[in-house]
């Protein structure tokens, strides 16, 4: 199938991506995460997605929006339902982007993170799939967790400390007592 994967990182694609070419995927990544937080945080991680696309050889899109705005007017007034809106807003422009382009599927590099909500991702890429035509490929990719931090080191990308938002950097770096 020819695959559009949705990158949050470098790092965190790295396992999915070989995973799914050695299934005998084509696969393209398409970077679009305007959660990130702060700004220099966004450009590291979107400078260590398009390395990684160079170092594997992989095409890359890109959706190059940093709409920290938008983010906040979606979430502030219910941050602990944060996660719902990055996956859909993600996925929704992953999908629409597939189905654009003649894609076969679609899928997100968040399927290879323990961390996130993958009950949540896979019912949000099923229900996409519906509306925009274009197969949702789910694969639990949390099995290569280490390998994907051994290549990504071993490639020299940039590894980020927390998921993303304002909120995610306050639960890693503040210390409550």
């Amino acid at each position: 199938m020819k695959i559009l994967l949705h990158i949050c990182c470098g790092p965190c694609a790295l396992f999915p991506l070989r995973q799914l070419r050695s299934a005998g995927h084509d696969v393209t990544g398409f970077f679009y995460n305007h959660n990130i937080h702060p700004y220099q945080e966004y450009v590291r991680r979107r400078d260590a997605a398009i390395q990684m696309a160079e170092l594997e050889a992989m095409p890359l899109l890109m959706r190059d929006d940093y709409d920290l705005e938008d983010f906040l007017a979606n979430v502030a007034f219910e941050p602990e339902s944060r996660c719902r809106y990055c996956y859909s807003s993600r996925l929704e422009a992953t999908a629409g982007m597939a189905a654009e382009n003649d894609f076969d599927a679609f899928s997100a590099s968040l399927l290879y993170s323990r961390y996130q909500k993958h009950d949540e991702i896979r019912t949000l890429g099923e229900k996409l799939s519906e509306e925009y035509g274009v197969v949702f490929f789910y694969q639990d990719f949390r099995t290569g967790w280490q390998e994907g931090i051994r290549l990504s080191r071993e490639l020299g990308l940039y590894r980020q400390q927390y998921c993303g938002c304002v909120y995610s950097e306050k639960e890693r770096y503040l210390k409550i007592k």
